[in-house]
Formats: structure tokens, sequence, C-alpha cells
């Protein structure tokens, strides 16, 4: 698994903003081969088994999410990885979808603060601070058909509980989440 989360740090988590900041086209060029590299690996390798690490979901898991999450909000555009959209990667995005649809994922996620921060806050990438409107995210509620792979998400163990209160995500911010703040598909 140490091998696996290496992989997805360096060339993913950590591979966007290596794109993103970039001052120089001969980096920016190999920061970005780099990542559609790690991401093509990962379309493959998803596409024998559920979860990065076959049966259940792990930590790598977790690690891989909350990249894919941001993708096409901000990464895509914001940062320039835009050689391919998550949403035209067909195994990567039904792994997004499904990991979204996991209690503990999709409830978690403020689709409004993220593209906040983002375009907010790197004003050297994005003087303007103007936050753009898209992408569309009903299609994050779209089948994933990703269950024919077999495995469970949490193995033995339970699925965690909706967001408490104060933690909760509201539809707002999250629209394919209920009043509840549960992922609504």
């Amino acid at each position: 698994m140490e091998e696996v989360m290496e992989r997805v740090f360096r060339g993913l988590n950590s591979g966007v903003y290596r794109v993103g900041f970039a001052t120089e086209q001969g980096r920016y060029e190999a920061a970005y081969a780099q990542l559609f590299e790690t991401m093509d690996w990962l379309e493959e390798r998803l596409a024998t088994r559920r979860y990065l690490m076959g049966e259940h979901i792990t930590e790598a898991d977790v690690h891989l999410f909350t990249t894919l999450a941001r993708f096409d909000a901000v990464y895509h555009g914001h940062f320039k990885c835009n050689r391919t959209k998550l949403t035209e990667m067909p195994v990567l995005w039904a792994y997004a979808r499904d990991l979204f649809s996991t209690p503990g994922f999709g409830d978690t996620i403020n689709f409004t603060q993220i593209k906040e921060h983002y375009y907010v806050v790197h004003t050297d990438i994005n003087p303007t601070q103007i936050v753009p409107g898209g992408p569309s995210l009903e299609n994050w509620a779209q089948p994933h058909g990703r269950e024919e792979l077999g495995g469970s998400p949490f193995g033995d163990g339970r699925a965690p509980g909706a967001p408490s209160a104060a933690e909760r995500i509201t539809p707002a911010d999250n629209p394919l989440l209920d009043d509840e703040g549960r992922v609504r598909l």
C-alpha cells in the first residue's frame, strides 16, 4: 500500500500543484506528463478492482478521493491540468462516484467552499478572483456500476453515520445532499 500511496501522492495529489504553480514551460510540461501518466495508471489499475488495494476502502482511497473530488471543479481549469477531465476517464470517474456515494465521502464535500478557496486565494493564478459557475454537479449522482467488481466499502466494519449538525454541509454547498446531509442518489 505504501508504494501505491507514494505514486498517487507524487503523481496526482502533489502533481496537480506542480502543474498549477509551474513558472517555467518545461517544468509545467514535465509535471503535466507525470500527472496524466499517473491518472492513466490509475484508470488501468481500477479497471479490475473496486478499490485501490482490492476489496475494501483503505487510506489510499481516501487520499486519492480528495484530489479526484476537486479535479474538474478546480485542477482542470485553474491549475491547467486540462488534457482530460475526470468525467472523461470512465474508470476513474465511476470510481470517484462510487466513493462519493459512500457514507463519509460525498456527504463531507462542500463544492462551494472548494471552488471559492482555490479561485480566491491564488491571486497569482487568478488575479480577478472570479469563481466559475461550473461544472455541473448532477453527474456525481449517476450510477457507477462498480458493485460488479465485488468488495464492500467497509469490509466487516460499519459505515459512519451522517455528519453531526456542526459538520453538516448544506444542500446549497453540495446540491446532491438532502436536508439530513446524506447524499441523494
